[in-house]
């Protein structure tokens, strides 16, 4: 299960990783809280509009960051983008501590810390694979999501404290301290052995190279159409959290960053048991998506803040599951030249949809209940897994047909099952003279 943390370089960046993470968490859960209950009257609209600015540059800014990605020593663009976001966060946190900030200033940070953020994301995503092995490859993605889950269930319970106790101005302040962890990390690095793989060349089309790439892989064509619908309308679970929170069973801000670290508890889980895993596959991507949407439906159906803090347990480990295996399909299948750029429009497919998703999502909250809009969440976790196997049928050039009385899925050639067909046909005309 942690096979990677043996090799000094992924140990080093797992280590600054889960303390930055742990960070950004907190700053998220943070935010979230002053948009919804300082800033607004309870408006998860705006809520979602913060996401939105804050995950909609990956979308807009795909083909310049996974070429940036490919193109540059991943490692010097780390620490840039690093430095980057501690600024950013520190001069958030000073507006806040003083009072000064407004809710058009938080969308602004959140429009900058995106545009960082979308340039980071797939250097980061990319960057793993020259710290560890191909063989450990899809270990070390698993283990960087238990990773990101394990933040999720400290820096929001820790938020939630610290927003009670001094204010969110100085949770934000903190998480720029914590850059210093991962710059350090890339810092300690052996760079003699990292695994540097080959720089993109200059030449023309290449912005464009990603896209014809994934266009050629229909394998990973029906992943991120799987990704780009659950991610859309099912994961925006700062709505989900904050307004079952605060809206249908009336607690603070310490009960909302309890339900964040709740739900990391089956997001670590489901990562750990990724990790362990041989090779990710894609069967188990689809298999995911519809008990998300199971899970959702459940967690809609609770009557009490302790039975849905319960069942955020399955949400995450379902979630998780979806997310880490399909990253490490896309991952372990793409060719080292072109990571970069393929997991540039992962991502962006990962977290561009939230501009749509999110604020649909926010006013279902807002018009219908918070309930409601988990029912979307897991309308899309089934509309996805329905797309799976349409493209499992449609690549394995499969039918359904019904045989002595029953569905029966065979290959489209299967000249048993059709004998069996035409033989019901004869039984059949045989009984009615």
């Amino acid at each position: 299960m942690f096979r990677s943390l043996r090799g000094f370089n992924y140990r080093i960046w797992f280590a600054g990783a889960l303390v930055s993470n742990v960070g950004t968490w907190m700053q998220r859960t943070a935010q979230d809280w002053i948009v919804l209950t300082e800033l607004t009257d309870n408006d998860a609209v705006a809520v979602g509009i913060t996401m939105a600015l804050q995950l909609g540059p990956q979308l807009l800014l795909v083909p310049w960051s996974g070429m940036i990605a490919d193109r540059f020593d991943r490692r010097k663009l780390l620490i840039a983008t690093q430095v980057v976001m501690a600024l950013l966060g520190a001069a958030l946190g000073i507006m806040v501590v003083t009072g000064v900030a407004e809710l058009w200033h938080v969308y602004g940070f959140a429009l900058a810390l995106g545009i960082t953020s979308a340039i980071d994301a797939p250097a980061r995503q990319a960057f793993v694979s020259e710290l560890v092995s191909e063989k450990n490859l899809p270990n070390a993605v698993a283990l960087n999501s238990a990773s990101f889950n394990a933040a999720r269930l400290i820096g929001p319970a820790v938020a939630g404290l610290l927003t009670v106790a001094v204010g969110a101005g100085w949770v934000f302040m903190i998480n720029a301290v914590t850059y210093a962890a991962t710059l350090a990390s890339l810092a300690l690095l052996r760079r003699s052995e990292l695994r540097v793989a080959p720089r993109a060349p200059r030449g023309p089309g290449q912005l464009l190279d990603g896209f014809r790439y994934v266009a050629r892989r229909p394998d990973i064509l029906a992943v991120m159409a799987v990704i780009f619908i659950v991610s859309t309308f099912g994961m925006n679970f700062p709505i989900f959290s904050s307004t079952m929170a605060s809206v249908e069973f009336h607690h603070g801000a310490g009960e909302f960053g309890l339900l964040s670290s709740v739900l990391a508890i089956g997001s670590v889980t489901g990562a750990l048991l990724a990790a362990r895993r041989e090779r990710p596959r894609i069967r188990v991507v689809f298999l995911a998506a519809a008990a998300f949407g199971a899970s959702c439906v459940i967690a809609a159906l609770m009557p009490t803040f302790e039975s849905f803090a319960v069942s955020l347990i399955l949400v995450g480990f379902t979630a998780i599951t979806l997310m880490t295996t399909a990253n490490g399909v896309v991952q372990t299948t793409t060719s080292p030249v072109m990571r970069g750029r393929v997991m540039a429009l992962y991502l962006a497919i990962f977290v561009g949809g939230t501009p749509i998703g999110a604020p649909i999502v926010g006013l279902v909250a807002n018009e219908f209940g918070p309930r409601w809009a988990l029912g979307v969440a897991a309308i899309a976790g089934f509309v996805a897994a329905i797309v799976g196997v349409i493209w499992i049928m449609v690549s394995k050039d499969l039918r359904v047909r019904f045989v002595r009385r029953r569905f029966r899925v065979v290959p489209r050639n299967d000249t048993r099952a059709r004998a069996e067909v035409e033989l019901a046909i004869d039984e059949t005309v045989a009984r009615r003279g």
